[in-house]
This record gives structure tokens, sequence and C-alpha cells, in this order.
């Protein structure tokens, strides 16, 4: 937050236009230009993004939704919003979802994907996109609705929330698969403090310009016109088309978007880039470390989350350790708590065994800080923080 954010709301609050209006439609067409996508929508949050987008494919009771176990609560809660059935699968090494065991989950039941790229490390698309388009598994997809039909298979619903600049296979998050979600939520890379957007890659034969605009009605309670359109002299009359959300971003979250978006991939990624560096140059040579991939020959990440694991440690273990960093007046995470350990979805019978994996990435893994101004003096805090106390923890 700097003089250039400050200086775009209070120009927004002086416009006149303080909910969705010109702002937010030039934020979506520079998020369509970074993302190379085809069409997008800017929402009022991720989670309210890839609700809208499930409601759209018309995912309901007796659906099922595959999705990583290792991922937070928002990824499974629009499903169960829905009324279909989360269906958890186990993570690789590097934390995303396993595309052998989105294979082995699918059934006649389930109508949608939704890979989750952890940290800003974006899923392995090809696979999960080849797996949804292979003839025996189109053959199993019974589809209820003029959307469903139309795709004629189950839909690959990216949550982005971490990944906005990320590559893949020289391609940007964003125009990987079907449709992605990006959140701007406070902690994110870019921030709107709220809000996140919906980008559109949709196949042929869907038009996702018309796909777009219906959207755009449903994420405004059905109404035919936003406050814009109803601007046009003698535009005023509106209509309901079917009971919708409330969805929509405001132009002063727009305003903040735009700043951001323009400095994001020569300043705001070059930075946490050379964050991720140095502590992978402090922690790579150690081996009780085990540094996250973030760079390779086919994906870059965006570098939102540092997901360091410690070698040899159990879940207890790592606790303590996140204690001892503590005393030494720095503050780390974990990213994140399985949703099979979360009280809500145990109740409803899903069981932590049944994703080793995911739980052994999670029982030794700490996110280290990663924000735009954090020096390198203050990395090496959080590093000299974390070794004492591993030191201390496996004397």
């Amino acid at each position: 937050m700097d003089a250039k954010i400050t200086e775009a709301v209070v120009e927004a609050l002086n416009s006149g236009w303080i909910t969705t209006g010109p702002r937010t439609k030039l934020f979506e067409k520079k998020l369509t230009e970074f993302n190379g996508n085809k069409a997008t929508l800017c929402v009022n949050s991720a989670s309210g993004g890839l609700e809208l987008m499930l409601k759209w494919f018309g995912i309901g009771a007796g659906d099922e939704v595959i999705l990583p176990a290792y991922t937070y609560a928002a990824t499974a809660n629009v499903i169960i919003h829905t009324g279909a059935t989360p269906v958890f699968v186990d993570s690789n090494s590097d934390f995303n979802i396993s595309a052998r065991h989105i294979e082995a989950a699918i059934t006649k039941n389930t109508k949608a994907i939704m890979p989750v790229d952890l940290g800003g490390w974006p899923c392995d698309y090809d696979s999960i996109n080849q797996i949804v388009n292979k003839e025996e598994i189109k053959r199993l997809f019974q589809p209820t609705n003029e959307q469903q039909q139309k795709l004629g298979r189950i839909l690959v619903l990216s949550d982005a929330a971490h990944s906005l600049g990320a590559i893949y296979k020289g391609r940007p998050t964003g125009s990987l698969t079907d449709i992605t979600v990006f959140s701007f939520h406070a902690v994110k890379n870019l921030t709107t403090a709220e809000g996140g957007a919906i980008a559109l890659n949709l196949p042929e034969p869907f038009d996702n310009e018309e796909v777009y605009k219906y959207l755009n009605i449903k994420s405004l309670h059905g109404q035919s016109k936003d406050a814009l359109a109803k601007t046009q002299i003698g535009n005023w009359r509106y209509d309901i088309l079917e009971a919708g959300y409330k969805y929509n971003m405001t132009d002063i979250q727009a305003a903040m978007g735009l700043v951001e978006l323009e400095r994001y991939k020569d300043d705001m990624l070059v930075r946490r880039k050379q964050i991720f560096d140095r502590y992978s140059m402090i922690f790579g040579e150690d081996k009780r470390f085990l540094i996250p991939e973030y760079q390779n020959q086919e994906s870059t990440s965006s570098y939102h989350v540092y997901l360091l694991r410690i070698n040899e440690i159990n879940e207890k273990q790592r606790d303590e350790i996140i204690r001892l960093i503590f005393e030494q007046q720095v503050t780390v995470n974990v990213h994140f708590i399985p949703l099979p350990m979360m009280t809500f979805y145990k109740s409803i019978g899903y069981k932590i065994e049944n994703y080793p994996i995911c739980y052994k990435n999670y029982s030794c893994e700490i996110s280290l800080p990663v924000y735009y101004t954090l020096s390198n003096e203050q990395v090496d805090q959080v590093a000299n923080a974390v070794i004492h106390a591993v030191d201390t923890i496996l004397k």
C-alpha cells in the first residue's frame, strides 16, 4: 500500500463510481490481456467466483467434485454450498493434486475437477486436461443440463487463488484450462483488499463473451443491466432474469488492482523471487531442509508462499519448532491444515489416513514470510530463527 494506491482510491471515490463501474471493466480487460484467456469477470472474492462457476455448470445434489485434500477450506466449502459432494484426493510431493489419484476417483457422478496451485506452483494441467478428454472418461460423464451437454465432459475449474503470474509450459495461469479463479484477498501477491476474478477459457462451441455477459447478470442478482449500463439516457428500465447472487467487484477495489497489475510482473514478482532465492540459498545446502520447487524448465511459480519442509520430523516436533521461532520475534505459518483434519469434514466422514502424502507434507511444513517490503536482513533473521529452532529440537 503506497501513495499510488491511495491516489487511485481517492480518484475512484471522487469520480462518483464506487461500486461496479468503468474501473472494474478496465481491470477485467487488463487481466484478460495479462493472462491470455478469452474473457474475465471480476467478483467480490475467489470463493464467490468458484461457487458462481459451479452453479453456472449446474452442479448440485448427487454430483461429485474432485479436489485436493491439501487446500484451504474455501475450495471445498463452495462445493458443500451447492449440495454436491467433495471428493478429496491425495497430493504429490510438490503439494499439488495427484493426476493419478484424480483419474482413480472419477465416477459417473463426477461433474468437475478443482485443482489448486498451492503456494503459487502450477498443477500439471496437461495431465489433468488429458484425463477429462479421454474417451472412456467422457463416456462416463452424464450431462444433466445445456452447459454440461455443450462441454460434453468433466469441467476443470482451477483454484488459482495463489498463482496469478505463474507460468506453465510457456503459458500464464488463467489460460491453462476451462476456467480459472483468482483471489485478490489482502494476503495475496496482488490485492484489492478483498476480491477475485474468473478467467474464462472455455473451448468451442462456447462463446466466452456470451458466457461473460450471462455471468455478469448472474453475479448481480440476475439483473438484466448493471449500474453502468443504466446510466445511458433513457436506459433505466431493467428486468430480473433469474434469482442471482451478489458477487460483483467495486470500482474502489478495481482502482487498487489496476495499480497493482501495472507493476506486478516487473516489480512485485521480481522482489518475491529474490526472497525465495535467498531462502533457498540459505536452506538449500542443509540436508535437514527440503526447499519448495518454484522454477524448472516447464513451470515458474508466482512466489506466493515459501513452503519449507524439515526432513525427519513429526507434526509435534514441527509445532514445537514453530513455537521456538515465535519466541525469537519471527512469525511463520502453516499452509494448510488438510481439510480431512478439520472438525466439519471429519464429522461427515473424511479421514486424513486416506491421504498419506498430503499428511506427510503438512506434518513437516512451515510457511516463511514473503512480502514485498521484507528486507534481505529480515530474510536472514527469519532463516536464523528457523535454524536455531531446528537445532534446538533436533540436537
